[in-house]
C-alpha cells in the first residue's frame, strides 16, 4: 500500500505540470489585458469597474515592463513555474495592493467552506436517498427518488438558485437572500451546489447496490442465516461504495464549475466572484493562478481518492 501511495504521489508532479503549461498556453493564447485601458476610475465590491481613456504608449510599456510581460512566452513560461515552486501565483492587474496569494488565503477559506458543506449535503443525502432506492427497488419511493435524480440532473442549478431564493428568501425569509455571515446564510447556496453530485452519487450507490444484491456471495450470505443489516453493510454497501470513492475527484471538478454562478447568484465572496471579474476585466495573471490553485485541488483531490480506493479494493493496488 505503502509502495502505491509513493507511486500515486510521484506520478502526480508531471500531471500538475502538464496542467499549467495547458493553461498557461491558454491564457497566452487569450491575449487579453487590462493594460490597453487607462488606469480604473471606480471601484465595486468586487473589481474596477471603469476605465479611463487609452493609455499613452510609453506608459503602458513600462506597465508591461513592471509586470514583465514585455518579455518573450518562453521566458515568462520559466518565471512563472519560478513562481509556482515557492508558491506564488503573481500580482494582478485590476485590484491595487492585492495578489493572487492574498485572494487565495482571505477568499479561499470561503470556497474551501462552501465546497466542504455542499460535499456533505452531497453525500449525506445521495448515500440515504440511494440506498432506500435500491432497497424499496420498483416501489413508489423508487420511483420518486428516481424522478428526483433526473430532475436535479437535467435542471442547471441557477434556476433552483432562483426559486429557491423567492421561495425560501423572499416569501418565507427562512434564509437570508445575499452574503455569507450566519449558519443560516450558509445553508442555501451549498444546498443549491450539492444538487449536481448528490444526484450523481444516489444514481450510482442505487445501481450498484442492485448489481450487488443480484451476485451469489449476497445469496450464500443469506442462506448462512446471516442478520439482514450485517449483510447489506458488509457484503452489499462495502463493495457498492468503491464506485462513490473513486468518484470524488469528477464530483470536485463538477463543483467547481457550479461554484462561480452559485458565488455570484449568492453574493458570496470567494474565488468564484474574483475569477469572473478577472475574466472580465482581462485580467489574465489572476485568471491563471485562480485556475492553477483550483486545478491543482482537483488533482491533488483525484490523488487522494486514488490511494483511498485502493485502500479499499486490494486489487487495484496489484493493477
Amino acid at each position: 500500500m505503502l509502495a502505491f501511495a509513493l507511486r500515486r504521489v510521484l506520478w502526480t508532479i508531471p500531471v500538475l505540470l502538464v496542467c499549467v503549461t495547458i493553461l498557461f498556453a491558454l491564457m497566452r493564447a487569450i491575449d487579453s489585458t487590462p493594460l490597453r485601458h487607462g488606469p480604473p476610475l471606480g471601484l465595486s465590491n468586487v473589481a474596477w469597474v471603469k476605465y479611463s481613456d487609452q493609455q499613452p504608449e510609453a506608459i503602458r510599456r513600462n506597465q508591461e515592463r513592471r509586470f514583465g510581460i514585455d518579455k518573450p512566452w518562453h521566458v515568462q513560461y520559466v518565471r512563472y513555474l519560478r513562481s509556482l515552486a515557492r508558491f506564488d501565483f503573481g500580482p494582478t492587474f485590476t485590484f491595487q495592493y492585492r495578489t493572487v496569494n492574498s485572494i487565495l488565503r482571505e477568499q479561499g477559506p470561503i470556497t474551501l467552506l462552501l465546497v466542504l458543506l455542499a460535499l456533505v449535503w452531497a453525500f449525506a443525502l445521495g448515500l440515504m436517498l440511494g440506498f432506500v432506492a435500491a432497497l424499496w427497488s420498483g416501489t413508489l419511493v423508487d420511483r420518486i427518488v428516481t424522478a428526483l435524480i433526473a430532475v436535479t440532473m437535467g435542471i442547471p442549478n441557477f434556476f433552483f438558485a432562483a426559486v429557491l431564493l423567492w421561495l425560501l428568501a423572499v416569501k418565507t425569509g427562512v434564509v437570508p437572500s445575499f452574503g455569507w455571515d450566519g449558519w443560516r446564510a450558509k445553508l442555501l447556496p451549498s444546498f443549491v451546489l450539492s444538487l449536481f453530485p448528490l444526484s450523481m452519487i444516489a444514481r450510482v450507490l442505487r445501481a450498484e447496490m442492485l448489481e450487488v444484491l443480484g451476485h451469489g456471495h449476497v445469496q450464500v450470505a443469506r442462506a448462512k442465516g446471516l442478520r439482514r443489516a450485517r449483510v447489506l453493510r458488509v457484503h452489499v454497501l462495502r463493495p457498492a461504495l468503491i464506485p462513490i470513492v473513486s468518484m470524488t475527484g469528477p464530483l470536485l471538478g463538477g463543483l467547481v464549475t457550479g461554484l462561480f454562478v452559485v458565488e455570484w447568484t449568492f453574493a458570496i465572496p470567494g474565488i468564484g466572484r474574483y475569477f469572473i471579474a478577472a475574466a472580465g476585466a482581462g485580467d489574465y495573471p489572476l485568471t491563471l493562478g485562480l485556475t492553477v490553485a483550483l486545478t491543482a485541488a482537483i488533482v491533488l483531490v483525484n490523488m487522494v481518492s486514488d490511494i483511498a480506493l485502493a485502500a479499499l479494493d486490494p486489487r487495484i493496488r496489484d493493477a
